[in-house]
């Protein structure tokens, strides 16, 4: 399982928003400079986070992006998800899917159990956190 590139530039983005005075917007072409992210592609990964309800955004000359929830609300298993989609390291951990050996498959048990475990420690930390962090180190 490998983290893609437009989830990298979700986390880049809303750890951006987070570091701004709250309720403040925040140009998308600002974050895209600020955190080298293709404006194109930033439209793009912004409509996901928009989606998901992690982002406001709004048009016009006095426009653009800001958190639509408090910066330590919103944990990384919160972006991954409006990026990628739900959590599952093997397709029988997907929701919805459906196996007649699914109540006792012996690798399923450990492919949920390593699931659970990254996605407690996804939810660990918040955009808060990362940010409070960054400005003690």
């Amino acid at each position: 399982m490998q983290i893609t590139r437009q989830t990298e530039y979700g986390i880049k983005t809303l750890l951006e928003l987070a570091q701004s005075p709250e309720g403040q917007l925040i140009s998308s072409k600002t974050i895209s400079e600020r955190q080298d992210i293709p404006e194109t592609f930033l439209h793009k990964t912004l409509q996901l986070l928009s989606r998901a309800g992690l982002v406001v955004t709004q048009r016009g000359v006095q426009g653009g992006v800001r958190l639509a929830l408090p910066a330590d609300k919103i944990t990384f298993l919160d972006i991954l998800n409006a990026i990628e989609g739900p959590l599952a390291i093997n397709i029988c951990l997907s929701p919805g899917y459906s196996c007649e050996k699914m109540q006792t498959c012996k690798v399923r048990k450990i492919l949920a159990r390593t699931q659970a475990a990254i996605a407690t420690e996804l939810s660990r930390e918040t955009l808060a956190d990362i940010v409070n962090e960054r400005g003690e180190g």
